[in-house]
């Protein structure tokens, strides 16, 4: 008994099934305990795939997602997958190979300060010294990764601690998660209070609530407020898409009705969501009439970025439960008929502003085949990559719980997608597991397509195929005065013979009128696949809020003439600097 195979008991005793990795020098003897043991491991093909798949099926399952690497550039590959998990607090066990203790600081070969290195992007950082020290860094490691606010945690395993005799060590005895706060009485009644004033209230909803576990009440609260409903990127699914309620997601690519509903409400009820820029806009200008309620988990985000009339720290869950049926009693009183008339008006601007799924000529349009494969395959877990296809999928995509949407959403990492989905399918092989990528983003972790073969996972690529890099054209056509450099793919190799390459098999589409038949196929078949779609270049995502323009200053050629909240001439959206 090693410490290496210590390890593995005590990973299979925290409830770990799989984990992704790739083996290396200074992890081998934790590889050699592998060998034999109880646990999965998935052999990506690179370490940026370890950490993203592991990702992926955290956030699939509300599990800790285990991925393992050697160290030097085995570690820094790890890095922007770290950083994503950390970013967008989906609970992580990192572990990395290290170098024996004595060579540490000579500059050894595959010596990283990994530690150092990644300290800004986990929640904790463990450097094992000594093997008896395995007991308590794994122990704490799964409590931090899973308590609170979740996130990575790092784990530095040097050779010789590896090797080193476990057999005096006791067996794993998992930590306990620390206990949620409750909410203060005081603070539920200041929200109340102001919840029961207001005439205009809207609920912003963030990805706090299903890291809460706190769907059903999220859902409940508006069931009985009627309180009209906007989401935010990894809120979506919190309330289902097509929910009388549901505005739609907010921000930058978010929907005219909700926008408008946010910058004209007079209270702001915001339910672990912080106030992310790309859902504000420009924050001095946003909802500037409202007052807000602040409810969230993490005391650092309360205020953070804009004063809380109401700060409600502590379990999201308790405290909605516990407002629910006093904010319904309170709002179906006092200033009932105004909030009536509110609700009246959201509703109508939900159908004024309904996206239109009727393009004219016979190219595919990305939102119409978004929507049509989400009613095809409405469990489906979805992994997206960055860029314009992503915005696409959260606009069109009919999501039922939040956990089907698997996004890379404060970091914005290209490449997220395939090896997400891998995750994602992972974690439960009877589930449906769509992967929606772009072909910039798709040749960043192309790789994983031998990964998805090897283990025959179910996994359906859609890849939007524009030959550039579609986010970034859009913006230097509006904002750089159509001075395109460096987004030109039309050298892009043929996708449907890649993924052949890798024995997955695969169809191509580039006509609307052969796209139902083409999903159908791709649905049909049993094991990956693959489904190209050509797109047109010029396509772009809308509505957009310009950089440095508030929400309700959105450009949207596409929608009818009309209603105009267009910057005005001396605002051009031109001379606005991207954030």
């Amino acid at each position: 008994m090693n410490g290496a195979r210590w390890l593995v008991q005590a990973l299979a005793a925290e409830g770990v099934h799989t984990l992704f990795g790739y083996p290396g020098g200074a992890i081998m003897p934790f590889y050699d305990a592998l060998h034999g043991s109880q646990l999965k491991h998935v052999l990506v093909r690179h370490e940026q795939g370890a950490a993203f798949a592991a990702n992926g099926y955290a956030r699939a399952s509300g599990r800790v997602g285990v991925c393992v690497a050697t160290s030097g550039p085995g570690a820094s590959n790890l890095v922007t997958g770290i950083a994503d998990a950390m970013l967008d607090s989906v609970p992580m066990v990192v572990i990395t190979g290290q170098v024996a203790t004595p060579l540490m600081g000579t500059d050894a070969f595959q010596e990283l300060d990994v530690f150092g290195m990644t300290m800004p992007i986990v929640k904790h950082s463990f450097l094992l010294r000594r093997v008896e020290d395995l007991p308590n860094v794994v122990a704490e490691a799964f409590r931090i990764a899973r308590s609170g606010r979740p996130g990575p945690v790092l784990i530095d395993l040097p050779k010789d601690v590896q090797v080193g005799d476990a057999s005096h060590l006791p067996l794993h005895v998992p930590a306990e998660i620390d206990a949620v706060p409750a909410p203060k009485d005081a603070s539920l009644h200041a929200a109340l209070a102001l919840i029961s004033q207001s005439k205009k209230p809207v609920v912003y909803g963030g990805g706090g609530i299903a890291l809460g576990d706190a769907v059903q009440a999220f859902r409940t609260f508006v069931d009985a407020t009627q309180i009209p409903t906007v989401l935010t990127l990894k809120g979506l699914g919190a309330l289902p898409s097509n929910h009388a309620l549901n505005l739609g997601m907010l921000g930058m690519h978010g929907s005219r009705a909700a926008n408008m509903a946010v910058q004209e409400s007079d209270l702001l009820i915001v339910v672990g969501a912080r106030f992310d820029d790309r859902a504000t806009g420009k924050l001095a200008e946003f909802a500037p009439h409202a007052r807000i309620v602040h409810m969230d988990l993490d005391a650092c985000e309360i205020g953070k970025l804009r004063h809380a009339d109401a700060a409600v720290c502590g379990d999201i869950r308790r405290t909605l439960t516990a407002l629910t049926l006093p904010c319904a009693a309170h709002l179906h009183g006092r200033n009932g008929a105004a909030r009536r008339e509110w609700r009246a008006t959201c509703k109508q601007r939900m159908h004024e502003f309904a996206a239109r799924y009727d393009a004219p000529g016979e190219t595919v349009y990305a939102p119409a085949l978004l929507k049509r494969l989400s009613e095809l395959a409405p469990n489906a877990v979805v992994a997206c990559d960055v860029g314009q296809h992503q915005m696409w999928v959260a606009q069109h995509w009919r999501f039922a719980t939040p956990r089907q949407h698997l996004t890379s959403g404060a970091l914005g990492a290209m490449g997220f997608g395939l090896p997400a989905a891998i995750g994602a399918q992972m974690q439960s092989m009877d589930a449906q597991v769509v992967c929606v990528s772009g072909d910039g983003s798709f040749l960043m972790n192309v790789q994983e397509l031998a990964t998805l073969r090897r283990y025959g996972l179910p996994v359906k690529i859609v890849l939007l195929d524009n030959q550039a890099l579609g986010m970034v054209r859009q913006w230097q056509e509006l904002f750089f005065d159509r001075r395109y450099s460096e987004i030109d793919l039309s050298d892009n190799p043929d996708f449907v013979a890649i993924a052949a390459a890798f024995g997955v098999q695969a169809l191509h589409v580039d006509r609307a009128d052969a796209l139902e038949d083409a999903l159908q196929a791709l649905l049909a078949v049993e094991g990956p696949a693959l489904l190209h779609v050509a797109i047109d270049q010029a396509a772009n995502v809308w509505p957009l809020v310009p950089p440095n323009h508030n929400n309700a200053q959105m450009l949207d050629p596409e929608r009818e003439a009309g209603a105009s909240n267009e910057p005005t001439p001396t605002e051009d959206p031109r001379h606005a600097i991207p954030a």
